[in-house]
């Protein structure tokens, strides 16, 4: 099944929209924003993405090298270094290239010695892309929208009405279909990108 381009651009600038409103950064132009999109969408086809997981394979989290992905983040900003869309831009890269693994790292419910998960906290939710779950969490494309909910507000670690509440910052759609195009596109083999 073809993934068109049209996907990544439009999930790309739609974060970037959310993520300057609940931050209270100024929001980009939108031009802006889908020439940053268009770059990105240029690496990713350039570089191609980490390939699927063989069948049986569960993978392991990785990571992608900082100087790597500071690079990649300065070029899809067409060169302009203190962009207000640098630190969501740097999320997307990683969302894009971090390889697949099939086991959750859990990372969205660990809590500390206090009983607090750090990445339920809402003010820390509202700075990450992805809101609780990692970037490369496989829950993007394992599980449907209300079956994620249910899995966060079942290990809420404070207040299971706070992440209720703000569920379009803690579970993001917009991230929800960046990841579920680079999971398809990536067993397209780069081939199955369409310009509609």
């Amino acid at each position: 099944m073809a993934y068109a381009r049209d996907e990544f651009r439009a999930a790309v600038v739609a974060i970037l929209e959310r993520f300057a409103a609940q931050t209270g950064e100024p929001a980009l132009e939108a031009s802006v924003a889908v020439d940053i999109a268009d770059r990105l969408l240029q690496i990713v086809e350039r570089q191609g993405l980490p390939p699927p997981l063989p069948d049986g394979e569960s993978g392991e989290p990785g990571g992608m090298a900082e100087l790597a992905c500071a690079t990649f983040v300065r070029e899809a900003l067409g060169g302009d270094a203190v962009s207000p869309a640098a630190e969501p831009l740097r999320q997307i890269v990683k969302a894009c290239f971090h390889p697949e693994f099939r086991n959750c790292r859990n990372s969205f419910r660990e809590v500390s010695a206090d009983g607090k998960c750090r990445r339920q906290d809402l003010a820390r939710a509202r700075r990450r892309v992805s809101g609780a779950p990692c970037v490369d969490c496989p829950y993007w494309v394992q599980l449907d929208a209300a079956a994620h909910a249910k899995l966060l507000l079942a290990h809420a670690a404070g207040s299971p009405a706070e992440i209720a509440r703000h569920l379009d910052v803690f579970l993001p759609e917009d991230f929800r279909r960046l990841r579920q195009w680079r999971h398809a596109a990536a067993r397209c083999g780069g081939s199955g990108l369409t310009s509609s």
